[in-house]
């Protein structure tokens, strides 16, 4: 072998070494620079924008291996296909099989989001949407907005939103979308690939994915606008970076500009008119629910087949009925484990008219009689050693094993607002309350006083009381309620109790007066919202000013809602009727109180777009991370003091 030979394989394993050596160390932390280039699409079958397609197989080549994000959640096909596609990622290739037959001169588009990085880094692609059409021409106008929830501005993520070139109101509700795309977290989305014309658009929680609305259950959300996709050129301004810092130059970058962008859809539930049983339960012995999918006027009627059900029970019932609670009056029934009975309720029938069902059930105890007489015998077999040692040691003990008593929640706090009253929730219905023995004292100077009050049931709340005093600021009280004043329906009494409490004075509190511009005779219910988006007051008015009296010191957010049928409470939309939810706006800045303040705020509900009035802050539905390309090369060159200038 000549020496010129032996140095030039010499020099063949060298470079081959180092550069099996270099491959070796590419991206960990002490090898090479970091792969921070995103994939590239290098060709597709049938080519990205071809026409005149035939093929319902899609294959898309990159030049290094790639993954897919969840396609069957990340990826969605316009026109929606009724038969699930098949999207693989397979090596440097992704291959859409679609199941569905193709349209006649019709765009398809597969919107790929940013579901498509590469295998080694996960760099991103990017926002990625491959069309064909098997026309003569492809589609290109889009349409976009966001979707909220109707009542508290949250953005609907994952939700259809579609479009129909047929203008009747049926559409929804017997054809599947024309052209369709799916929220993002921010609830924006883009409808892509669209003819010219004039659309409707709805957004629709699809449960049975078949493209239309037609179940209640599925969240929906409808505009009567006409929407006509349009166009203009326009110029976007790009920003430049040097590196991750600093900012190298901006951009006028001129673009297409696809109009509506700025739609907004408000999605709703309707109410579930449809009523049948959901399910029975009987959690405790001492009672038994019956669950409905909606209320009606009139309660079951339950006939005991293994007991006698005259003066049975004692029912409660929630404000629509759609939730009944049967207590059992009698102790025998509570022991008893298995009640048989005939349940006659009413039930809609296929038409949606309500009808008689009677059924027969049997109320199952969760626990036994025998069992409960166990944990009975047990907790008294504890008790008798504890007193037992308490003898041993000298302490007092007790002889007979006190019965349990009653035990009613006491709302009372410390120091209470002035418009705040005390709320005792019992655990059980009451067979008596003995007013007698309830005392209310407010102390004036050193010396205590009797002091006036009320108590009542609560409306719309069952086993729950108020008592209602003359509140004075500054004032302390002394409730005070001896033993027997409440007995339940098993006989089992209340005992003893003495609480003390101070109410605070005007100077704690901020007063609030909200202006709100163009509501002039129109009912509205404002409502004082926490940090969590929970509603700490609420104001009714009619003249346009919400007034929030004694608020604490603390931030808040406001809301409101236009109360159409002055119930005072949100109520949600029905699309056959073609009625919207009650509309809602939000304040979009936060309130600041502090004590002694009063703050005078005017509130244009209109002045700001509804995507843009919730404030993050409150805004529950976070956006999701952006997907991008790490750019760790820059910060591996200065650790090492070297220049980097990309890969």
């Amino acid at each position: 072998m000549t020496n010129n030979l032996r140095n030039a394989l010499y020099a063949i394993l060298t470079l081959t070494v180092l550069t099996v050596f270099s491959c070796a160390k590419m991206g960990s932390p002490d090898g090479g620079w970091y792969d921070e280039t995103p994939p590239k699409i290098i060709g597709s079958v049938p080519e990205d924008k071809s026409v005149n397609v035939k093929s319902q197989k899609i294959i898309i080549n990159f030049n290094e291996y790639i993954q897919i994000d969840n396609p069957s959640q990340n990826v969605v096909i316009s026109p929606p296909q009724l038969e699930t596609p098949e999207i693989t990622g397979q090596g440097k290739r992704i291959i859409v099989k679609m199941n569905d037959s193709l349209k006649a001169n019709t765009t398809y588009t597969i919107d790929f989001s940013d579901a498509i990085t590469d295998n080694n880094e996960s760099n991103p692609l990017g926002n990625y949407t491959y069309s064909f059409s098997t026309g003569e021409h492809i589609d290109t106008l889009e349409v976009a907005g966001y979707v909220l929830n109707a009542q508290d501005f949250e953005p609907i993520s994952g939700t259809m939103v579609g479009l129909y070139s047929n203008l009747s109101d049926t559409a929804f509700t017997t054809q599947p979308m024309l052209r369709v795309a799916k929220t993002d977290s921010r609830g924006k989305f883009i409808i892509k690939g669209i003819a010219p014309g004039s659309y409707h658009i709805y957004a629709l929680q699809d449960a049975d994915n078949n493209f239309y609305f037609n179940q209640k259950s599925e969240q929906i959300a409808f505009n009567k606008d006409v929407i006509v996709p349009t166009f203009k050129p326009d110029i976007r301004k790009d920003t430049i970076w040097r590196d991750s810092l600093r900012i190298d130059s901006i951009a006028s970058v001129p673009y297409t500009h696809f109009l509506p962008d700025d739609i907004v859809l408000l999605a709703f539930t309707e109410v579930q008119t449809n009523r049948y049983l959901i399910k029975t339960e009987r959690a405790e012995p001492d009672r038994f629910t019956l669950y409905f999918s909606n209320g009606c006027d009139q309660i079951p009627v339950i006939k005991g087949l293994n007991f006698n059900d005259k003066d049975a029970f004692i029912t409660e019932s929630s404000e629509k009925n759609d939730t009944v609670t049967y207590w059992l009056r009698d102790t025998t029934l509570v022991n008893q484990d298995t009640l048989r009975m005939e349940v006659q309720y009413l039930v809609s029938d296929s038409i949606g008219m309500l009808v008689n069902q009677t059924d027969t059930l049997e109320m199952l105890a969760k626990v036994s009689y025998e069992k409960r007489l166990k944990n009975a015998e047990k907790e008294r077999e504890e008790w008798e050693k504890e007193q037992e040692k308490a003898k041993k040691k000298g302490k007092d003990y007790q002889t007979v094993m006190p019965v349990a008593a009653l035990e009613p929640e006491y709302g009372v706090q410390s120091e209470p607002d002035p418009d705040q009253n005390i709320i005792i929730t019992m655990p059980t219905p009451l067979a008596k309350i003995d007013t007698a023995c309830i005392h209310l004292y407010s102390k004036h100077d050193t010396l205590w006083y009797n002091s006036p009050f009320v108590l009542r049931e609560k409306a719309g709340k069952h086993r729950t009381y108020e008592l209602l005093g003359e509140w004075r600021q500054g004032i302390e009280y002394s409730l005070e309620i001896d033993t027997m004043a409440f007995t339940d329906i098993y006989g089992k009494t209340s005992n003893p109790l003495k609480k003390g409490f101070k109410v605070k004075t005007e100077d704690s509190y901020a007063t609030i007066y909200m202006s709100i511009t163009g509501m002039a005779d129109t009912t509205i219910v404002a409502q004082l919202l926490d940090s969590s988006d929970k509603v700490v007051k609420e104001s009714v008015t009619t003249n346009g000013t919400a007034m929030f009296f004694y608020v604490k010191p603390a931030t808040y957010y406001m809301r409101m809602f236009i109360d159409s049928n002055k119930n005072g409470i949100w109520d949600t939309g029905e699309y056959a009727k073609g009625m919207q939810a009650e509309t809602t706006y939000y304040y979009p800045e936060s309130i600041e109180c502090k004590a002694k303040w009063d703050l005078n705020l005017t509130w244009d509900p209109k002045r700001r777009s509804l995507e843009k009035q919730k404030p993050g802050v409150i805004t529950k539905q976070k956006p999701d991370k952006e997907k991008t390309i790490k750019s760790r090369n820059a910060e591996r060159a200065k650790s090492k003091g070297i220049a980097y200038t990309g890969n």
